[in-house]
């Protein structure tokens, strides 16, 4: 595994071991940044189900101001932070080391993210319901005007079109692996101000 492109280009990352994380390939981890590359540049960028940091730690390369990497699997957590260390990024991050549904749950005023990264374990198909469920309904407060949230999944797994504020405006396929693309409504943002 190696960083595509950015700033840390070509430098390598490493993965946890065993089979419990699946690390996002670099081909698909290429096409993902293809397309987020107009919106990558101080960017604020969650990284949700983290495992080695290669999809936060990418972003981080190509011009993000921060990003947020969610976590709780302690041998990933700890390949995450070596990743971190070994490419002696030391600013501009946070770890949260705790389960997803937690942390979208107990939120974090002010966050504002710009983009979202779900991948989830695929054998854990009700994670995604739950994680596209919360941002869709009561943590969409953790998402900026025009967030853009992206889930790697199954290829032959389908997603809902839709959860809440949340409806899919892209798939992607790539071998076994699919990224489905989720918008807000913009009525949604339209409601919020309307309440402030």
């Amino acid at each position: 595994m190696r960083v595509i492109g950015g700033w840390l280009g070509s430098r390598t990352l490493q993965a946890p071991p065993g089979l419990a994380t699946r690390p996002t390939s670099d081909r698909l981890r290429e096409t993902l940044f293809n397309v987020l590359a107009p919106r990558m540049e101080g960017a604020a960028f969650l990284d949700l189900y983290a495992g080695s940091g290669a999809v936060g730690i990418e972003a981080l390369s190509r011009g993000a101001a921060r990003v947020v990497f969610v976590e709780r699997a302690a041998p990933a957590l700890k390949v995450l932070r070596m990743n971190l260390e070994r490419l002696a990024i030391k600013e501009r991050f946070e770890i949260y080391p705790g389960a997803v549904s937690a942390f979208l749950r107990r939120g974090t005023p002010g966050a504002g993210f710009d983009v979202v990264f779900l991948d989830p374990p695929y054998d854990a198909e009700a994670e995604y319901a739950a994680a596209l469920g919360l941002l869709g309904g009561a943590a969409f407060a953790l998402l900026n005007r025009g967030a853009l949230l992206i889930a790697e999944h199954r290829r032959k797994e389908k997603l809902n079109e839709s959860c809440g504020a949340l409806a899919r405006t892209r798939l992607l396929e790539q071998g076994d692996a699919a990224l489905s693309f989720y918008s807000i409504a913009v009525k949604k943002f339209e409601e919020q101000d309307g309440q402030e």
